[in-house]
């Protein structure tokens, strides 16, 4: 099972996006745990994911991710377009091929 990290600045889009996320993962027959947490609390799960995603919003942040992740996972910003439109599937399908999936 893929466990993915959504970094996100309050979490109330995000959680839609996770919903999205889950809904094509359940399409395709794939387990997927998905975990959106503010930057702050995202050392507390940094151990335990395979993908570390970042909403745009938060861009800014991706050198403190990158450092809390030391390079073990792929980190990396979501596209603005995908976001925006909460495009569950476009996010889902990047981090899948993020972890050679």
């Amino acid at each position: 099972m893929m466990k993915i990290l959504l970094v996100c600045a309050a979490g109330m889009s995000t959680s839609l996006l996770v919903t999205k996320m889950k809904e094509h993962a359940a399409n395709l027959g794939k387990e997927v745990e998905i975990i959106a947490l503010p930057i702050s609390e995202c050392s507390t799960v940094a151990d335990e994911v395979d993908i570390v995603l970042l909403g745009p919003q938060v861009r800014y942040q991706k050198p403190q991710v990158d450092t809390i992740i030391n390079g073990r996972v792929p980190v990396e910003v979501i596209d603005m377009r995908d976001y925006g439109t909460m495009n569950g599937e476009a996010v889902l399908n990047r981090a899948m091929a993020l972890h050679g999936e």
